[in-house]
């Protein structure tokens, strides 16, 4: 892969600062004028669509296209100015996101499937590469065909991960993480990726320090706010919440316009029913499985399912998340396969500034050049 290390202290000054999200205990101590209603989702206005099949042609369905282009369903080959016609490249992407997602497979856009498109979610693609990333019922992994003569089923697998398995070489099982400082986030808010990452090292042998240095760490953290330099813009309330990439990148962006909860107590609190706030822990533990080298998961009540709703808290590891990261990494030789209290919090050291800013690993993954561009990788410093 080429890599543009030269450019990047250049092309700093070309990206915008990071923003400080909204964190909030609870959606009531979100202020009234920032009470977002969760119909301002950027997507809802697919619902428009409803009832569309093949052979119509309706303003804006090329909108819904570009959906199914970002998150792997039309090969990313072709280009981006979609017509409105409800063409052959639409349908196969329906009948295959209705397959992934268990919904019943009509190639239609029924209200049940644009229900569920529109649901907030993680940015990571379900397919990379032509080889969708989640499983169908029986849990077998398939490889998709753009041209219309449905997917080749081929080996069978019962969780999901990036093409060529990509993880966190064996010499570097102690991983560090650090947070943007142009964030400044409170310890409070620290706290919940804290416990997010130890959910993850009780089930695997690999542990999970803090540190204060951005630019040195494994694991880089940050909010921002629409274009923030990787190829990948956030696009406001609701829609895609966060991505991460897979090993060894490290890379860990949050939309900044979102309302946090970061309390983890969301039961009863009818107000996140209609206004658009999302757990941060819920959102940090699934995308730290894809920094550990998860893909998406198509068994609804785990944690690498791709969507979440608001007001749903989820962050307890099922057996699928566990035997896929164990597959991975081999079984933690202290986990029993229950947790009995709440999990503890993660170390933290200081390795002292050393002032330069940190590089990227070499062995990047396939992932990558659909996340990041190949210069975005080196914007995210100190």
């Amino acid at each position: 892969m080429l890599r543009f290390c030269l450019l990047g202290v250049v092309l700093l000054f070309l990206v915008p600062s990071p923003v400080s999200a909204g964190f909030y205990p609870n959606s009531s101590a979100i202020p009234p004028d920032l009470r977002r209603n969760a119909t301002e989702n950027v997507w809802n206005s697919f619902m428009n669509f409803t009832g569309c099949h093949a052979g119509m042609k309706v303003n804006g369905l090329y909108k819904l296209k570009q959906y199914f282009q970002h998150f792997g369903y039309i090969r990313q080959t072709l280009p981006k100015n979609f017509t409105d016609d409800f063409d052959d490249i639409l349908k196969n992407a329906v009948e295959t996101y209705q397959r992934n997602f268990h919904l019943n497979i009509t190639g239609e856009l029924d209200e049940l499937t644009l229900k569920h498109v529109v649901m907030p979610r993680c940015g990571v693609p379900d397919i990379v590469n032509g080889t969708s990333t989640m499983h169908n019922g029986r849990r077998r992994t398939y490889e998709v065909s753009f041209s219309g003569k449905g997917p080749r089923f081929h080996a069978v697998k019962r969780y999901s991960f990036f093409p060529g398995e990509p993880r966190w070489p064996e010499r570097n099982r102690d991983l560090t993480y650090a947070f943007d400082p142009r964030n400044s986030l409170t310890e409070e808010v620290k706290s919940v990726f804290s416990r997010a990452f130890v959910r993850w090292a009780e089930v695997i042998p690999v542990t999970f320090t803090r540190v204060e240095v951005f630019s040195i760490s494994d694991i880089r953290i940050g909010f921002y706010s629409g274009d923030h330099g990787d190829g990948e813009p956030f696009d406001g309330v609701m829609g895609t919440l966060a991505h991460a990439f897979s090993p060894p990148n490290g890379h860990f962006h949050l939309d900044g316009d979102e309302n946090w909860i970061v309390s983890g107590d969301v039961g009863g609190d009818r107000l996140l029913s209609v206004t658009a706030a999302v757990d941060l822990e819920s959102v940090a533990v699934h995308e730290i499985g894809h920094l550990l080298g998860l893909g998406h998961s198509s068994v609804q009540d785990s944690i690498m399912y791709p969507t979440i709703t608001t007001g749903r808290r989820k962050v307890d590891l099922t057996s699928d998340d566990v035997e896929g990261v164990q597959y991975l990494y081999g079984p933690n030789p202290n986990f029993n396969g229950s947790r009995s209290t709440p999990p503890p919090s993660t170390q933290q050291r200081d390795t002292g500034d050393s002032g330069a800013a940190g590089g990227i690993d070499g062995s990047r993954p396939v992932l990558t050049s659909l996340l990041m561009s190949t210069v975005g990788l080196f914007l995210l410093y100190l």
